[in-house]
């Protein structure tokens, strides 16, 4: 038994006249699947990353409540600054940030989420992501502008975290590796 064998299409011409002509044709299909992707802070472009960057904030005692902005250390780019991306590919992209309420310092004491002020510079992209409010207890959200045409999204951004230290409040640490409040989980939603 032969095996089937597949041809291109093919002409063959034969004649006197000039000039001779001859085409073929070759279709081409590609295939782009659907994708979304979020980092924030440490990772690998493209890629999944289980690390959690934790940014700390040390207020000074002389400097308690008094407005002076506090800067951080930690993140993916050090000194309470870290690196931010979303792409997808299908269209406009719900972009939102969620809290479990202020960040407390488990005696009962706490400290709102509209403390921390979120600097914004572009990166790599023209335009830099936005950074959706923090608010206590609740989940914002906004839609990203697409880039390219009117379904790809692909924004970046450095995020400058810093404490704003307008209140003077009780001692204490507040917040913590996912422990009394003190993690912000980031999401996308695409169609």
């Amino acid at each position: 038994m032969l095996p089937t064998t597949a041809y291109a299409e093919s002409r063959f011409v034969t004649g006197t006249s000039s000039p001779l002509t001859a085409t073929a044709n070759l279709d081409f299909t590609i295939t782009i699947p659907k994708f979304v992707y979020l980092r924030v802070g440490t990772g690998t472009s493209m890629a999944t990353s289980t690390t959690v960057d934790n940014l700390v904030y040390t207020v000074p005692a002389a400097n308690v409540g008094d407005g002076t902005a506090i800067s951080g250390t930690g993140g993916d780019l050090t000194g309470g600054q870290v690196t931010a991306r979303v792409m997808g590919n299908n269209g406009t992209i719900a972009f939102s940030s969620s809290t479990l309420g202020a960040m407390s310092n488990g005696a009962g004491d706490t400290i709102s989420w509209s403390q921390m002020n979120v600097g914004v510079t572009t990166n790599t992209s023209a335009t830099a992501l936005s950074h959706p409010s923090l608010v206590d207890g609740s989940t914002t959200s906004i839609n990203l502008p697409t880039t390219s045409g009117t379904k790809v999204t692909n924004l970046d951004a450095r995020w400058t975290f810093t404490y704003r230290n307008d209140n003077v409040v009780a001692a204490g640490t507040y917040g913590g590796v996912n422990a009394n409040n003190g993690r912000v989980t980031y999401g996308v939603s695409m169609p």
